[in-house]
């Protein structure tokens, strides 16, 4: 979802059939080393990120016909295990930084990779420290728009996650259905009571929301419409109260590592902390659709 897009925008001929087919065979593993504010989910990408110094993060330069990478870069999914990393990095000084794409083999000299503790187990991550690693430019123009593949690649991850969250939402919320059925207390199943129906009702309602706004998104990306940020935020939020509900209504066994409801609130927190509070992904979405300036809303 995301290294292969930006491959095949900005890559050589070369680039593209030395590397999309092994990635889309599966032979080869690849992850996006970038800092999630270059992705554009929760601001403009253009900005204080795009400059080097103000960001800092990694750099590039050059060494003879080829470059070097320095500085550190985390958290990144499978960052720690990929055999192929696709790394944005810095270039040009502070005043004149712009933002390059390189290529970096996962076992290369100087790269020093460490799995992290995460709050969500089942998304691995990773901490990259580049100490003069040799990478290869994606592409050979200089002067491409790297933000703006950036942009383009995290709205189509953004609405993959939001289906990903929708799915998982409605998963917890089935399973929860089926946990009240079963379980009784004062002589009867704990799903007959109104306040439980109540509940579970809510969750309903706010998951097919959000199915609504990830099938939108979905659809979105090949028209070239950016609302996967807005569908995340959506689904994320989605899936936490159907998780937190989940939760509560499993009783004790509920908040047990024992029980696996527990993932599916850890998935939801890890992913705002990877992508973006809820808040901030709504509120760059109203911003980019100039809902707070323009004179007509659009409907």
């Amino acid at each position: 979802v995301l290294v292969a897009p930006l491959i095949l925008a900005l890559g050589t001929d070369a680039q593209r059939a030395g590397l999309l087919p092994r990635i889309a065979s599966g032979a080869l593993t690849s992850a996006l080393a970038a800092p999630a504010a270059g992705l554009a989910l929760t601001g403009d990408n253009h900005g204080d990120w795009a400059g080097g110094g103000r960001a800092g993060g990694v750099q590039a330069r050059r060494a003879g016909a080829g470059w070097t990478l320095y500085g550190e870069v985390a958290p990144v999914p499978d960052g720690h295990r990929a055999g192929l990393l696709l790394v944005a990095a810095h270039t040009g000084g502070f005043a004149r930084s712009r933002t390059l794409l390189f290529l970096v083999a996962g076992d290369a000299d100087g790269l020093v990779r460490t799995r992290q503790t995460a709050l969500d187990a089942t998304r691995a991550l990773g901490h990259l420290q580049f100490r003069h690693v040799e990478a290869e430019l994606l592409g050979d123009q200089e002067d491409a728009d790297v933000p703006g593949a950036l942009a383009r690649v995290g709205d189509t991850a953004a609405a993959v996650l939001a289906c990903e969250a929708v799915g998982a939402a409605d998963r917890v919320l089935e399973r929860t259905v089926e946990y009240v059925k079963q379980r009784e207390q004062f002589g009867r199943a704990i799903g007959s009571f109104q306040a439980v129906k109540h509940r579970l009702a809510d969750v309903y309602v706010q998951v097919q929301a959000a199915r609504s706004a990830a099938y939108y998104a979905a659809w979105a990306t090949a028209h070239e419409e950016r609302v996967g940020g807005l569908a995340l935020a959506q689904g994320l939020e989605a899936l936490r109260s159907s998780a937190g509900e989940a939760i509560q209504l499993h009783g004790g066994i509920g908040f047990t590592w024992e029980h696996d409801v527990q993932l599916y609130f850890k998935r939801a927190a890890g992913d705002e902390l990877l992508f973006g509070p809820v808040h901030r992904l709504r509120a760059h979405a109203a911003d980019a659709a100039a809902l707070f300036t323009a004179t007509e809303v659009p409907v």
